[in-house]
């Protein structure tokens, strides 16, 4: 039976119950002002800050390089607390090795085909970098990028206002980009991620988060028998270069079936196509929900053996469930471990890869006088 957070914690608090990772005593509340230090420096000298959060019984670290989700700290069953994300723990492995490891992700979350859109008649030449495409948002996307960092305590929430200004043709894409993310977390343990941006030249837009989970503790092994349930009736299947084919396709049938939660690793080796293209789950979702004026629950996550749970809820319109193929053993996390394939699983709240060059997919153009908005809340359980 799943046992109610708050009273896990409390209880854990109460008994002295040690925490795994930073050695002390679950806390039910105590949201204070975030805490810095320096985490390293870039090679022209440039410090890099970590950022220390901890309300409602949940704890992040964050950093000023790409907005980094750094580690993610929650309570088991036991009141036991462990790092549910996958990183680093030092700045040189994030600056030349990372695959996205918790970052922020901009312009553009996900892939364009070959690089390339037309907005308005005039044709944009992006940065490529993904075989033939363009990847979250280029070779120098928002998650190389040092961001400006604000805390923050409102009343008994607890955060991090992030902020990075893209400038008129950086990667390719047109106008310059105003950008601010604030990260929250909740007396309740939530954490909420806000997304803004304003442009002053028509231009597309779609950031995203790119934490790595695994509920059962960073370095433990595979999420293949992680529990995922995705509110989605449809999916959009991938050419070879993993660009959307432009159809909606049903999951009825399929492997891409999440409609009620199964183990992630019951049909990930079935011989679909789209599975052996992707080498596992690589793909978005078309949430039933459509754009939302506000965050909706769309989908579940469960670790059987911790009891640890995620909820996701966000107004975007797609999902991108990302199964950590390429994760291939040549990168190690703070536990020491390596990662391989499935140690770890990405869900991504978007609008949906290449909508620029699909007119049918909901819009991503952002025009001056418009503001950016999208929200995404976790919601933790065990």
């Amino acid at each position: 039976m799943e046992l109610n957070r708050r009273t896990v914690i409390a209880g854990a608090a109460a008994a002295g119950i040690a925490a795994t990772t930073l050695g002390g005593t679950a806390h039910a509340t105590g949201g204070r002002k975030p805490v810095k230090t320096l985490f390293g420096k870039l090679a022209d000298g440039t410090k890099v800050y970590s950022w220390s959060l901890e309300n409602g019984g949940t704890r992040l670290k964050v950093l000023s390089w790409g907005g980094v989700v750094q580690s993610l700290e929650i309570p088991d069953r036991r009141g036991r607390y462990a790092n549910v994300s996958a990183g680093f723990d030092n700045l040189a492995d994030y600056v030349a090795k990372t695959p996205y490891f918790g970052a922020l992700i901009g312009r553009y979350g996900n892939r364009i085909g070959k690089g390339k859109f037309t907005l308005d008649g005039k044709n944009y030449q992006l940065s490529v970098n993904d075989g033939e495409q363009s990847l979250h948002g280029g070779a120098q996307g928002f998650d190389k990028r040092v961001w400006d960092v604000e805390p923050f305590v409102k009343g008994s929430d607890v955060g991090l206002h992030l902020y990075y200004t893209s400038v008129d043709g950086e990667m390719g894409y047109p106008g310059t980009l105003k950008t601010k993310v604030t990260y929250t977390l909740t007396r309740h343990g939530e954490w909420r991620i806000d997304y803004e941006a304003t442009t002053d030249k028509a231009t597309v837009v779609n950031l995203t988060s790119h934490v790595y989970f695994n509920l059962a503790g960073e370095g433990s092994g595979t999420i293949e028998d992680h529990e995922l349930q995705i509110a989605a009736s449809r999916y959009t299947p991938t050419d070879a270069g993993l660009i959307p084919t432009g159809e909606l396709a049903k999951v009825a049938g399929t492997p891409f079936d999440f409609r009620k939660a199964k183990p992630i690793g019951r049909d990930i080796r079935v011989s679909h196509p789209q599975l052996v293209t992707a080498k596992g789950f690589d793909h978005n979702w078309v949430l039933d929900k459509g754009i939302t004026a506000r965050p909706e629950h769309v989908a579940t996550l469960r670790d059987p053996s911790s009891g640890r749970t995620m909820k996701i809820a966000t107004n975007e319109p797609g999902l991108q469930f990302y199964s950590g193929n390429f994760l291939d053993g040549t990168l190690t996390g703070p536990s020491g471990r390596t990662y391989r394939q499935g140690d770890a699983l990405c869900l991504e709240t978007q609008h949906f890869p290449d909508s620029p060059n699909k007119p049918k997919f909901p819009s991503t153009v952002l025009r001056p006088g418009q503001t950016y908005r999208t929200t995404t809340i976790h919601t933790f359980g065990c």
